[in-house]
């Protein structure tokens, strides 16, 4: 799979720009704040409809612009389809292919698989919990889109139940009893969509733990794929669900409700929902299986930069691994890390079909990532010949 076109409208600091792009390796040089990374987090944005860079769509679109539209060529297994998403502030987000509209935006994740490595992945290592909760649902949605779904289902019944918990926790009399009827609905709701997300999660880990050690054991010097490891803690008790998957969807529902009825009054003293999936945490260790440290909090820096770069070459190999080639993004990283890890890094990913560079300067890019070279400056894309 690789992007063969890229074009885009008011998005970012771009008017219009079109840049017809190449399998392998292409690299955009330009000083910071000329839009090299805007190029690149467009491609990502249409693989799961979300920026590596910002939370929400408003700042995608140009200043002073009504919307924006990315359109790209995305060539897999010889044929061409033509994906577009029309960024609408405020209103509905639209989505096509090949022109024609699709009834959801979000059907359109996952034509386009990317992998994104990026200054920031260090907040995975040292950063809050829902750091490392949207690390694992990114790449769920990305290996299921039909999980985007569930988690979009799931973030509007967790805000609709905490509004109905503060309603209930000031409430009285027959206005109290009215909101815990109405409450006992949306834990069901909660129970039921969380036992899908908690129940993909947890296989999902498991499907990446022995990428991550084969990953760390080849960014770290010196490291065995042993070091590495990672661990689901949720937040409820799972030692009573079984195996197998209709029962641990059943199960995993089931020991959701109960946790929920067991902090039933904590809830409504706080006002906000204190048992499910948002409250979980992914747990990532380093050292001898006998005497495992979390990384955050234990690890160097050197170490962190490692595991962090491991989380994202694991997340690679495994969609390779369900039959895909998805489309690496590097952007800035190559400044952030030593000359050995560079060139350790470029050689681990230089076998991808399709990798986008983003530096400032076009001696931090090693050489077997130089690939095609785009000149980014003053709003323009130019290929340097």
């Amino acid at each position: 799979m690789h992007v063969a076109h890229l074009s885009l409208h008011d998005f970012r600091s771009y008017v219009d720009v079109d840049v017809a792009l190449e399998p392998g390796a292409t690299a955009f040089i330009g000083r910071n704040g000329q839009g090299k990374t805007n190029l690149v987090e467009a491609i990502d944005y249409l693989s799961r409809l979300s920026s590596h860079r910002v939370a929400t769509d408003a700042p995608l679109v140009r200043a002073g612009a009504d919307q924006a539209v990315v359109r790209a060529s995305v060539v897999k297994e010889g044929r061409t389809a033509l994906l577009e998403v029309e960024l609408n502030p405020g209103r509905a987000n639209r989505a096509r292919i090949n022109r024609s509209p699709l009834p959801r935006p979000r059907e359109i994740i996952g034509l386009v698989r990317t992998v994104v490595f990026a200054p920031d992945d260090l907040t995975l290592v040292k950063g809050d919990p829902s750091d490392r909760r949207k690390f694992l649902d990114d790449l769920l949605v990305l290996r299921a889109p039909r999980l985007a779904g569930v988690r979009s289902d799931y973030d509007r019944i967790l805000k609709q139940r905490n509004s109905l918990l503060k309603t209930a926790g000031i409430a009285r009399g027959s206005s109290r009893d009215a909101a815990l009827s109405t409450l006992e609905i949306w834990d069901d709701n909660l129970a039921r969509t969380g036992a899908e997300l908690l129940g993909a999660r947890l296989a999902l880990v498991e499907d990446l733990r022995p990428y991550l050690g084969k990953a760390y054991e080849a960014v770290a010097r010196g490291a065995s794929r042993d070091d590495a490891d990672l661990e689901y803690r949720a937040s409820v008790d799972l030692g009573s669900v079984g195996p197998q998957q209709e029962a641990l969807q059943q199960g995993l529902q089931e020991v959701l409700l109960g946790a929920i009825a067991s902090r039933r009054k904590e809830e409504l003293d706080r006002g906000i929902s204190l048992v499910g999936p948002h409250r979980d945490e992914l747990l990532l260790t380093l050292g001898d299986p006998e005497l495992r440290l979390p990384v955050k909090g234990y690890a160097s820096h050197g170490e962190s930069w490692s595991f962090a770069l491991a989380l994202r070459l694991a997340s690679y190999d495994l969609l390779r691994a369900d039959g895909d080639d998805p489309i690496l993004v590097l952007d800035d990283v190559f400044a952030e890390l030593d000359a050995e890890r560079r060139n350790q890094l470029a050689q681990l990913v230089a076998g991808a079909e399709q990798v986008l560079v983003t530096a400032a300067v076009a001696a931090d890019v090693p050489p077997s990532l130089q690939g095609v070279r785009f000149l980014v400056a003053d709003g323009t894309v130019t290929r340097d010949e």
